[in-house]
């Protein structure tokens, strides 16, 4: 009876095969992606790009699997796994790596020095300023 405020995790948010979305999403649950999604992702949950999923964007997460296809940068603050079809064209930032034997990544890596690293997965890095003289 105590529970009206609180949010449940429990749902996964399912953009599937054959929707293609164009925007930025951010959410609190985990998503998975099997149709296409141009536009950047954030979550606190985990997110899962399966088979037939891309992504064309930015994606923020705490955990993440993927199988699909990757354009753009990947931050996680957790685990981070690419399955053996899985295609990552852009720079991965994570505390911890796994990747199967065929996955494909072009990008550079950088591995965080501490799990639930802020930097690494709500936030993106700034660009440094130029100076005008």
């Amino acid at each position: 009876m105590g529970k009206f405020n609180e949010t449940d995790n429990t749902a996964i948010n399912l953009i599937s095969n054959g929707t293609e979305i164009t925007g930025d999403i951010k959410s609190n649950g985990d998503i998975r992606v099997d149709g296409l999604l141009t536009g950047n992702l954030t979550t606190k949950g985990k997110v899962v790009i399966g088979p037939t999923g891309k992504v064309k964007g930015e994606v923020y997460c705490k955990n993440s699997e993927v199988s699909g296809t990757v354009e753009g940068r990947i931050c996680v603050s957790q685990l981070l796994t690419l399955k053996v079809d899985s295609r990552i064209l852009g720079d991965i930032v994570t505390f911890k790596l796994s990747i199967e034997p065929g996955a494909k990544f072009t990008g550079n890596c950088k591995m965080s020095e501490s799990e639930n690293n802020e930097g690494a997965s709500f936030t993106k890095t700034k660009e440094p300023e130029k100076s005008v003289k």
